[in-house]
Order: structure tokens, then sequence, then C-alpha cells
């Protein structure tokens, strides 16, 4: 995940409100409850628990701790993870495997670079784990940022960058939405029928309605597609906000991202800030949080 400019942002956040309400509702498949251990996370670099200031050749992959690891230990007894995330994922990248994606085909060449070692895209291994796991607790997913990141990227030569982002903004969000339906179509097909949990996407600056626009708008479509599944929706957006407000909503004065400098932050969370998505992600799976106590 990495930041808007703010200019661009403003483009993104006017057009993403107004495609977010033209998203359809799509038909809702069954889910069931299991008492298995077993929990799979998918996704990009927030799950991964990606942190720039790790990332070398030869690091191992358990020294990046994100909100899969961290909410495995709330669940009593701890859950077993298999987080199959891959820094710089895109939508459609999760399914084929394959280029054009923001980094995860580069990362992936790293010895021993990911938490879970595979194959192929991200989204066959979820289906031949699931296949051979079907009582899996639940599994969540933290997609889509990247593939506006892709189109940011495409328009930085335009003439007209604010043209290019409108007329390239409707299709990365048709994109989205249809990769979300092969996503979860594909772990069903797969015999899967527990529960789906989507974890929202948090602001970087909640003071910056630009910036905050584009990412409610962008969580509005995980979450339509995520519940028209039967899924659950963790609010990462709103963790990070509340969390934030006594900062004046900056989530790196509040130690929610990690620090490059005393006064500069990457997009990605501190480790506060991971807690804060696995509280989030417990709160979704777990109903009766918190009026019961998580495994601390």
């Amino acid at each position: 995940m990495r930041r808007f400019s703010g200019v661009r942002l403003a483009v993104v956040g006017s057009v993403l409100v107004g495609l977010l309400a033209l998203v359809p509702a799509l038909p809702a498949s069954a889910t069931s409850s299991s008492s298995s251990n077993n929990y799979l996370a998918l996704g990009d670099s927030v799950p991964f628990g990606y942190s720039p200031l790790l990332v070398k050749a030869g690091v191992s992959p358990s020294l990046f701790v994100g909100y899969p690891e961290l909410v495995s230990n709330l669940f009593r007894p701890k859950l077993n993870v298999v987080n199959a995330s891959c820094p710089g994922e895109t939508s459609a990248s999760l399914i084929t495997g394959l280029r054009p994606d923001n980094g995860c085909q580069d990362y992936r060449q790293l010895p021993a670079a990911l938490h879970v070692s595979y194959q192929g895209s991200q989204l066959k291994f979820a289906e031949r784990y699931l296949a051979a796991n079907r009582g899996t607790k639940f599994v969540s997913l933290m997609i889509g940022a990247n593939d506006l990141f892709l189109l940011q990227d495409s328009c930085a030569a335009a003439a007209n960058v604010t043209a290019c982002l409108q007329a390239g903004l409707p299709g990365v969000l048709g994109t989205v939405q249809a990769n979300l339906v092969t996503i979860y179509s594909g772990l069903r097909a797969a015999g899967y029928r527990g529960t789906f949990v989507a974890v929202t996407y948090y602001s970087t600056n909640y003071t910056n309605p630009a910036l905050t626009g584009a990412v409610q708008a962008l969580d509005g479509v995980l979450a339509t597609v995520t519940r028209s599944y039967g899924g659950k929706v963790a609010s990462g957006f709103a963790a990070f906000a509340a969390a934030s407000a006594f900062r004046g909503g900056d989530p790196c004065a509040a130690g929610l991202l990690i620090h490059l400098t005393s006064s500069t932050c990457d997009e990605h969370p501190s480790r506060a800030g991971a807690e804060l998505l696995a509280l989030a992600l417990y709160s979704a799976v777990d109903p009766w949080w918190p009026n019961t106590k998580p495994r601390t």
C-alpha cells in the first residue's frame, strides 16, 4: 500500500464515492460455523505485516508480524494461522499469480519470502488449502489498494492526470468488484462453507477528506461484495479513526503507522496499528466481544 498525492486523491475520492452507489447487490452464498482452529489470511502487504525497515534479502518472514498473527492469539484456544498474503498483490494478481502487480512477484523472488511457500497464485493456494481443510474457522481478505496504485502509476505521465484518473477509475473499480466475485466464488467452489471476513483499509490522514473519501469508497466495494457472500466486515477504517482522534486524526502522530523519522511515517501499520486491526477482526468474528475477554 502506498500513498496517493493530495491532488490525485481529490479526484479518486470524488469519483469513487459516486461509483460506490453503482455497485450492484450480488447473490449471497451460504456459510456455516466451524469449531476448527485453522484460520486462512489472504491479501497484500498489510496482512503480511510488511515493514520497509526490515526488507532485505535473507530476512526471515517470521520477523514480519501482521494482524493475522496477532489475532490468532486472541482466540481460545489459539488459532493456527496460515498467512498466504503477498506484499504488492492486486485483486487480479491474487487470482492469476502474474504481473502486472505492485511488486508481489518481485518480492516472491527473495529467499523464503512469504509466510507460507506455494507455487502459482494466492487464490490457487487458498483453493487447495480449503479443499483439504474445509472446517477452517474463517478466511480474512484485505485487497484492492494496489489496484488503485497501478492506475495512479499509469496516469503519472499523462498530459492531464486528472482526466486520466477519471477515465480509468470506473474500469478499475469494476475490475476489483469482478475479481472479488472470482475470489469468493473460487473458495466456495473448493468446498469451503465457512465465514469470510473483509478487513477494510484505514486512512493515513483522517483530516484529508479526499484521501479519506477514497479509502471509504474502496472499503465500501470490498464490504459490499463480502457481505453478498454471507461474509462479515472488520472495520480497520473505524478502528484507526477512533484511535487517532486524540492526535487530530493523524495515525502517524498516534503511533499507528511505522515511523521512518520522528515526524514522518510509512503507510504500513506499526505494531500498535496491527493490534488495532487484529481487534477489529476479532470483534467481527466474535460478535460478543468486548463482553467476552480475548486471550492476552
